[in-house]
């Protein structure tokens, strides 16, 4: 909806404008470039809240505050109630506008509440509302129903649609890589890095790369991992694009430059809800785990846990969900704590509406396999090893976490 915070773009830049000259306009725009300001620049969320609830208070019937609530400010804060109540609070204000039924729909995917979105989007239609980006709702409906027509149904929708194209490409990317398919899913990447290029998206076009080499990174392949990121961040210094970047970088060993990244990134957004109280603790917590103390990665992440479920209200389709928890799981596991790291990457896999088709929701099956071995629960291992294995049934056979998974899964037989 908004240009990714931390780019120095045009939205970035019109906003930082029409704030320092709001005392010149009416209340009503007063409120709107305030809220705007808040979101867009300095990423503070809680500020943002705050004006909006201000603004409803002074014009009830004004729907934009309610579709800032519901697509931007709850779910950094990951507040998927409060977000269905204020968009269906924004379909009440105004019934035509089509962003806040798209909003109302992906608060219920958050929720797992599928059946809700899906009517969400008939009720769109009979108004004779629609928007591309429904589309893009639709194909993570499919994602959850296992419906391989469904999803293919939407990529073929979107070709040659600039804006929505590169998005569903990048979905089918991540699709790939969950079955282990990586390198299907690096083709999918290719492609929608191309598409985003070709219409001038100088950010989105820097995502897709970030999101494959954290991958690459998750996945084992340390040199894949670094060399994806480094071509990402010659693309964009953008807030999720630098965030992405850093923890690809942690994931392929590369603690140096992820540090200097971190560093950089609290630094030019110390007012950033997402980055103070989500990126920056996983990406501590992920340079803490990798030298082996787990004790600090844990101490990192207790700052993180009110924004679990937290997402960036920027940039691609929800990819940043769950790190916090995925890495919190990764740090319980190092320091031997099986059953609290179960209980970490088990929350990953119960909010399948949130996570989708990101990696992190098929790894958690390892993680969780390995938190079930370390306590003694054969059993309850062997299942969760099986689930994994079975969803990569048709991995690409080379990938590092494939072969070290099929190696711990025999010593348990």
């Amino acid at each position: 909806m908004y240009a990714d915070i931390g780019e120095s773009g045009v939205a970035a830049d019109y906003t930082r404008k029409a704030y320092e000259l709001r005392d010149r306009t009416s209340e009503p725009e007063k409120y709107a470039i305030s809220a705007s300001f808040y979101m867009v620049v300095t990423g503070n969320m809680e500020k943002a809240e705050q004006t909006c609830e201000l603004w409803m208070q002074a014009y009830p019937r004004a729907e934009i505050p309610h579709d800032f609530l519901s697509g931007i400010i709850y779910p950094v804060f990951g507040q998927y109630e409060k977000a269905v109540v204020e968009a269906t609070n924004a379909i009440h204000s105004n019934p035509d506008f089509p962003i806040s039924s798209r909003l109302l729909s992906v608060s219920f995917i958050a929720l797992n509440r599928v059946d809700e979105a899906k009517a969400t989007y008939g009720q769109a239609l009979k108004r004779k509302l629609d928007h591309p980006h429904f589309h893009i709702d639709l194909y993570g409906i499919a994602f959850l129903q296992g419906d391989a027509v469904g999803m293919a149904q939407q990529l073929a929708w979107s070709e040659g649609k600039p804006g929505v194209e590169e998005e569903l490409l990048g979905l089918e990317a991540d699709t790939a890589a969950y079955s282990g398919r990586l390198r299907d899913a690096r083709d999918f990447s290719r492609r929608a890095m191309d598409s985003a290029g070709r219409v001038q998206e100088k950010e989105a076009a820097a995502t897709y790369p970030v999101l494959s080499g954290l991958r690459e990174g998750l996945f084992g392949n340390a040199d894949e991992a670094r060399r994806r990121a480094t071509s990402a961040m010659a693309h964009s210094i953008g807030r999720d694009v630098q965030y992405g970047a850093a923890l690809a970088l942690a994931y392929a060993g590369d603690d140096k430059r992820a540090q200097a990244l971190t560093d950089d990134l609290g630094k030019r957004l110390p007012e950033d809800t997402i980055v103070q109280f989500n990126y920056l603790p996983t990406l501590r917590a992920k340079l803490a785990v990798s030298p082996g103390n787990a004790s600090e990665a844990l101490d990192s992440l207790r700052i993180a846990a009110p924004y679990d479920l937290g997402q960036s209200s920027s940039g691609v389709y929800a990819w940043t969900a769950l790190y916090p928890v995925f890495v919190r799981g990764e740090a319980y596991l190092a320091s031997q704590q099986g059953s609290e790291a179960a209980t970490e990457f088990q929350k990953i896999l119960d909010h399948r509406g949130l996570v989708l088709n990101e990696p992190i929701g098929a790894v958690a099956h390892l993680g969780l396999a390995r938190a079930y071995a370390m306590q003694g629960d054969s059993a309850k291992a062997r299942a969760a090893y099986q689930d994994f294995l079975t969803l990569w049934k048709d991995a690409d056979a080379d990938i590092p976490v494939l072969k070290q998974a099929k190696a711990e899964y025999a010593k348990l037989q």
